[in-house]
């Protein structure tokens, strides 16, 4: 079985200018991604997917490889990650497994990635998506209907804590699947997909300048382990 590690990371990010190739603690924003790609003993390849010429170096620099880059087509504000990775296996068409890393989740480790791999090979190839617990039930969430709030899961709204449901959610540090099946069904998010639960300290996922800020004071504070 050979594994693909994709990385992408385009130019234009608007949240937090040039994030990709910011310091972070020290290094890049991307580096921590590559690191623990290298680190984790199961990707054979770790490839930068980007369009633009500083990612591309920086992303070589830190030991990644950068074999293309990224169409135009491909790096708007509005290009669905599934066209990229498609992209990536059309040109890279000679692996069995495809684990998307996104630089915004800088505090995932090589253990991590390692991990999420393996019980993706575990469940017969299933997809592996990495989730931590939700920070805010959606049993106690709202919206607004007019001049009007409506509980969004109902009226059925459990009043103590204790009662509600545990629920997990997405972080977007790691994505595991088939490859060619991934290109077939166009999505890592199916009914039976197997998750990785991450901790919430890890599961940062850098859309503002207070995300990355708070993953600075959690690196600085509380490394997390390799």
């Amino acid at each position: 079985m050979r594994t693909l590690g994709l990385v992408p990371a385009r130019g234009g990010s608007k949240g937090v200018p040039r994030k990709n190739v910011r310091p972070l603690a020290g290094k890049p924003l991307i580096a921590w991604t590559i690191e623990a790609a290298l680190a984790s003993g199961v990707i054979d390849r770790v490839v930068v997917s980007t369009d633009d010429e500083e990612i591309a170096g920086v992303g070589a620099t830190w030991g990644a490889e950068i074999p293309f880059m990224r169409p135009p087509r491909l790096a708007g504000d509005e290009t669905p990650t599934i066209g990229v990775v498609r992209h990536a296996l059309e040109l890279l068409p000679d692996f069995d497994t495809l684990v998307l890393l996104q630089p915004t989740s800088p505090l995932r480790t090589a253990a991590d990635v390692a991990t999420a791999v393996r019980l993706h090979e575990a469940s017969q190839q299933r997809n592996c998506v990495a989730m931590t617990e939700a920070a805010d039930s959606p049993c106690w969430s709202y919206y607004m209907d007019g001049g009007a709030l409506r509980p969004v899961l109902g009226d059925q709204v459990p009043l103590r804590r204790q009662d509600l449901p545990r629920v997990v959610t997405v972080n977007g540090a790691i994505y595991v699947a088939n490859a060619r099946r991934l290109a077939e069904q166009g999505s890592f998010l199916r009914p039976d997909m197997v998750p990785y639960l991450m901790p919430r300290e890890r599961s940062v996922d850098i859309d503002t300048e207070f995300d990355f800020q708070l993953c600075e004071f959690l690196i600085r504070n509380a490394p997390p382990c390799k």
